[in-house]
């Protein structure tokens, strides 16, 4: 797993990006992550499987419910489960625990190479920024 911070921002040689570009900085990452992600792993996806993850998103508990019944009924005993519970800190009985467990067990499901898909997202990303850090550290400078 990997954490956008201050480590991430170091590894990418902006550890000298000025403390209040900091958070809007990593948003920005993340959201374009977050979106190239989303692109890449919809490539070769049914429009009903598109559908079927949008509503996972979207935290529609009927299809949450259903898609649990059918995939991951003892999903409370699942290691995964336990997991992304410690990593939240949200309660066992959480709705919102269960639709994030349930994004990620779809995704095992569906696109088992996920995760390989965000690595090289992120590897690619990571090099775009190294590339044009002179440039993006120069834009918070002010003028003179």
């Amino acid at each position: 797993m990997f954490q956008l911070d201050d480590k991430f921002l170091a590894d990418v040689g902006l550890a000298d990006m000025p403390a209040e570009e900091r958070k809007a900085f990593l948003q920005h990452i993340y959201d374009e992550l977050e979106l190239r992600v989303g692109t890449k792993l919809s490539d070769g996806m049914s429009d009903e499987q598109l559908e079927e993850f949008e509503s996972i998103i979207e935290r529609k508990d009927e299809v949450i419910s259903a898609w649990l019944t059918a995939n991951a009924p003892n999903y409370h005993n699942e290691e995964s489960f336990s997991r992304i519970q410690q990593a939240t800190g949200l309660d066992v009985n959480d709705p919102a625990l269960r639709a994030e467990y349930t994004a990620t067990k779809w995704l095992e499901v569906n696109r088992p190479d996920y995760r390989d898909v965000v690595a090289s997202v992120l590897a690619e990303l990571k090099k775009e920024i190294m590339d044009g850090k002179d440039k993006i550290l120069a834009s918070d400078q002010p003028a003179a």
